[in-house]
């Protein structure tokens, strides 16, 4: 039980359920006349730090279960080499969006 409590799955929810409670002030569609203030104000930095993070997490997963696939199944390791390539490209392509968003500057 305690075990399931605290996977990555259920961590994720919590952390994303918390962080919108936390920021509705910034996420709410309000007038741009009238400003709230939240109790955690995301700044670029901070934005660059999480989409660099996560895209470390999904390549690193990625490459993992890649990996691990093709020593199990080494014929197949052409056709998943590929298809890991393409993923990861998908990934750092999202990341470089999204780094450019986060900078501020359209």
């Amino acid at each position: 039980m305690i075990r399931s409590l605290f996977s990555v799955r259920s961590l994720s929810v919590v952390a994303a359920i918390a962080l919108t409670v936390l920021c509705s002030g910034v996420a709410s569609a309000q007038e741009a006349t009238e400003v709230r203030d939240s109790l955690i104000n995301f700044s670029s930095p901070f934005g660059v730090g999480l989409v660099v993070i996560g895209a470390a997490l999904g390549i690193s997963r990625l490459a993992s279960a890649a990996y691990e696939s093709m020593a199990r199944q080494p014929e197949a390791a052409g056709t998943i080499n590929t298809a890991m390539i393409i993923a990861a490209a998908l990934i750092e392509g999202f990341t470089f969006y999204a780094l450019f968003i986060c900078s501020g500057k359209t």
